[in-house]
């Protein structure tokens, strides 16, 4: 593993220019000095960050299906050719670049996952990308800056919100660790702790004492095991469900009223935005769904919270262009481009309010 960072040439390659337009990508800032990431954080000008972390052995090791890798670079390069314009120029944004995984994708290729050692091995490779991802997360965080991870397996919630609390406390923002988290999910992501994988990084999380509050919005009934619910009632108080049933199919309560309950149970403190793309209906993904939510709602649900409460990082997971039936998949990247860009505007008038 290692962290690949991004030059101005980096950037130049995947631009394609037009003439009278100017590109986020001419405009966006990158590191100006490659060895010493926390200074050069610092120094930097621009308030969000962009990260990928394109692996999916995370996804594999919880038996979903490999593709979660092939979502970074299709979304950086539709991110870096929209407009820069008066809703939002690129300079307020860094992209630092993405982990390199391909030793351990390869160690892994030709993994049988119903064999107990090649399961192990994997989730024992996933502890050991959680521990070379934390300390990057925690350096960004701690700089100030507010976070855009794109996936990747759900995996990478786990260091992504340890080293969100922990960068928070390094920098005095919180007192101790601990921070919220909403979820635009069918699942919840609490599987037992059986060694790291992309079904579980939520249940490490509250275990550790990182995850204070927790919201899921979208999960779907028919895909959660009896003990997860079992778990949700256990932990009422720190967890609240709203489920796609109750909103899409008996009509208990809207989506605009999911969001804002969820919102006023979050509101007292830093809260991460978790976005799973499985739960969005027919995104190529590591569970795709025939029903599930609207891109429109997604958008919204980036949007709403971005523009209310105080949030260290938008972590974007489980999109897998490479799964889509159209050989060259351009939607899933375009879809992610949006919701960055929707997180970023949110996160800038949330500033001007």
């Amino acid at each position: 593993m290692k962290l690949i960072i991004y030059s101005r040439q980096d950037i130049e390659t995947r631009l394609r220019h037009r003439p009278h337009e100017t590109k986020l990508g001419e405009k966006v800032c990158v590191m100006d000095d490659e060895k010493n990431l926390q200074a050069s954080l610092q120094k930097s000008s621009a308030r969000y960050v962009l990260l990928g972390l394109p692996e999916d052995i995370g996804v594999r090791a919880n038996f979903g299906r490999g593709g979660a890798y092939s979502a970074w670079q299709p979304s950086l390069n539709t991110i870096l050719n929209l407009q820069s314009n008066l809703s939002l120029t690129g300079e307020e944004i860094l992209v630092l670049g993405h982990v390199d995984f391909s030793e351990e994708m390869e160690a892994v290729r030709d993994f049988d996952f119903h064999r107990e050692e090649n399961l192990q091995a994997a989730r024992q490779l996933v502890q050991k990308m959680d521990e070379f991802v934390l300390p990057v997360i925690k350096t960004i965080i701690a700089s100030g800056k507010e976070l855009v991870v794109i996936g990747g397996g759900h995996n990478n919630s786990y260091p992504v919100i340890r080293g969100a609390s922990e960068g928070l406390m390094q920098s005095g923002r919180i007192t101790s660790n601990g921070i919220h988290a909403v979820n635009l999910d069918a699942h919840s992501d609490l599987r037992p702790l059986e060694g790291r994988h992309s079904g579980n990084g939520f249940s490490y999380a509250i275990n550790e004492g990182l995850l204070a509050r927790y919201a899921v919005i979208g999960l779907q009934e028919i895909f959660n095991p009896e003990f997860v619910f079992e778990k949700l009632q256990k932990h009422a108080d720190k967890i609240r469900v709203f489920s796609f049933d109750d909103m899409y199919i008996r009509n208990q309560f809207t989506f605009d009223e999911a969001l804002k309950n969820a919102a006023e149970f979050l509101q007292s403190g830093f809260t991460g935005i978790e976005m799973d793309m499985d739960t969005i209906q027919n995104i190529p993904s590591s569970a795709k769904t025939s029903c599930g939510i609207s891109t429109i709602d997604a958008r919204r649900f980036v949007y709403h919270f971005a523009s209310q409460l105080q949030i260290p990082y938008l972590h974007i997971a489980e999109a897998a262009p490479v799964l889509s039936h159209i050989k060259t998949d351009l939607k899933t990247g375009k879809l992610i481009a949006y919701l960055v860009t929707d997180f970023i505007k949110a996160r800038n008038q949330f500033y001007l309010s």
